[in-house]
């Protein structure tokens, strides 16, 4: 029922490739305001955060220049990265269920004491070899 598959595959894979380098940008600058003052930090970030959603409409700007009614199709390519939060409880019951385990700790909080556990195992393995 569409007629142009090829510019619909397109316009999704511009839309997929844009919230790809959005999430990126936000692990970025997230990353390096860490060390910031709180203040200067926040700042910066709603910075970043207008730039990403700039981006955003450029992106679906030009999409719908070029490709006209493909700009729907574009848009749900971007919103990729909010359905896959969402659907990260379900995707952690199902790595659960094929690992045994979990992967990564409970918390944020638990990730120190999970890093000494991984080079406590680390050291443990050099000093058997």
């Amino acid at each position: 029922w569409i007629p142009d598959r090829g510019r619909y595959n397109l316009c999704l894979w511009i839309g997929v490739i844009a919230a790809m380098l959005c999430a990126f940008h936000m692990w970025w600058s997230l990353d390096r305001e860490l060390d910031n003052p709180e203040d200067k930090a926040t700042k910066n970030l709603k910075l970043q955060f207008a730039l990403r959603y700039l981006f955003q409409i450029l992106v679906l700007g030009a999409t719908g220049y070029f490709f006209g009614n493909y700009v729907l199709v574009t848009f749900i390519g971007l919103m990729g990265t909010k359905i896959a939060a969402y659907l990260e409880p379900y995707t952690k019951k199902v790595s659960t269920l094929i690992y045994g385990e979990e992967i990564l700790p409970e918390r944020i909080e638990d990730l120190d004491e999970y890093e000494r556990q991984q080079k406590l195992l680390k050291e443990q393995e050099q000093g058997g070899e």
